[in-house]
């Protein structure tokens, strides 16, 4: 790992994924670029004129002042170790995250999230889900302020379907940078049931795929896939959830319609979202 890109927005929750990055950084030797987008109408600014006569006052305001918040992030105490790159560039969000972690060959894009309660609130219709679904390299998205960021039990979720074979090598690499345990883990619902031997056959399968050595397999049971995720995770305490995500089609279909809309304020774990090739 060389590079980790982290989009800054100046919440709590972009203060939250720096911390972690920069301790990821920190850990692989890599450099964590600091990406803030400005969105600004297309009557303010045009991009390709930036610093021509012709720009208004309120386009350089809003210059400065990200500039000058951007200097106050960078002497933060957790990045003291780390070689930041920090950039501001005029541009819709999500697109921009998408087209700087390509010119950046970024291996890793960490992001901050507002959600509250599962899985759909974290991820739908946020720039953070829409970064997930376009990405080609992983996205960690953390929700909550971890004060010293650890891998060492990461549990992978998936139905262990063929289409995820070649993504699963991803997993593992990223896995043994940290030297963390992986914990394979389907969830039988009643509306999705396996047989347990069908369930270990497919996981045993991915395992014969790699070259793994510090995992467990897991079959469990609860009322919807997500609820089985978060319930696991917990009960293990794992530090990472990790899942495939298929493109376009995102998370949701990964979890066919099984969402839990009732769980509230849970504590959702960091989450790292593999694309399917």
């Amino acid at each position: 790992m060389k590079k980790i890109l982290v989009p800054i927005d100046f919440s709590n929750q972009a203060e939250y994924a720096a911390k972690v990055a920069a301790k990821i950084a920190e850990e692989t030797n890599s450099e964590l670029h600091l990406l803030h987008m400005l969105e600004l109408p297309t009557e303010v600014i045009d991009p390709s004129n930036f610093g021509a006569e012709n720009n208004s006052p309120s386009t350089l305001l809003y210059m400065k002042r990200a500039q000058e918040k951007f200097e106050k992030l960078t002497k933060r105490y957790y990045l003291r170790n780390v070689k930041v790159v920090k950039s501001v560039f005029f541009h819709e969000t999500f697109d921009g995250i998408i087209k700087e972690s390509q010119k950046q060959n970024a291996d890793l894009i960490v992001m901050g999230s507002q959600g509250v309660s599962g899985f759909e609130e974290m991820f739908v219709g946020s720039n953070t889900e829409k970064v997930v679904r376009h990405s080609d390299v992983p996205v960690l998205v953390i929700k909550n302020e971890i004060d010293d960021f650890k891998l060492e039990n990461l549990v992978f979720a998936s139905n262990f379907d063929e289409d995820g074979l070649k993504t699963f090598t991803n997993i593992v690499s990223f896995a043994k940078i940290f030297n963390a345990k992986i914990h394979l883990l389907k969830v039988n619902t009643a509306q999705s049931f396996e047989p347990t031997i069908k369930s270990q056959l497919k996981i045993k399968e991915f395992v014969n795929h790699s070259d793994l050595k510090n995992y467990t397999i897991n079959i469990h049971n609860d009322v919807t896939v997500e609820m089985g995720i978060l319930n696991f995770a917990e009960y293990i305490e794992a530090d990472v959830i990790a899942l495939n995500t298929h493109g376009r089609r995102g998370l949701m279909s990964f979890f066919s319609g099984s969402i839990s809309k009732d769980i509230s304020n849970h504590s959702v774990l960091p989450v790292i979202t593999f694309k399917l090739k």
